[in-house]
């Protein structure tokens, strides 16, 4: 099992979305622990902890499309949570 943190840019942006969408966000974070690859990684990162992105749609969410962006680091076995992207 993995830990999955948020970043302070995360936690921040997690405090303004409704509580749906909150707990969106925290069931995502919680997945990374147990299955850190899931989601599309991202372009052009570091390959030893490469960015990906797992999607929310609004039916999920309970409102806004969020976006998760988060690194990986298998060194450490851990991941953080970078982004929480909130859509219109």
């Amino acid at each position: 099992m993995s830990h999955a943190f948020l970043s302070d840019p995360a936690e921040k942006i997690l405090t303004e979305l409704s509580r749906p969408e909150r707990a969106a966000a925290e069931s995502v974070r919680r997945a990374l622990e147990e299955n850190p690859a899931q989601g599309r990684g991202l372009p052009g990162t570091d390959p030893h902890s490469p960015t990906r992105v797992v999607e929310l749609l609004p039916e999920q969410t309970g409102g806004r499309g969020i976006s998760v962006v988060y690194r990986y680091s298998q060194d450490l076995d851990a991941a953080l949570v970078l982004w929480l992207i909130a859509g219109p």
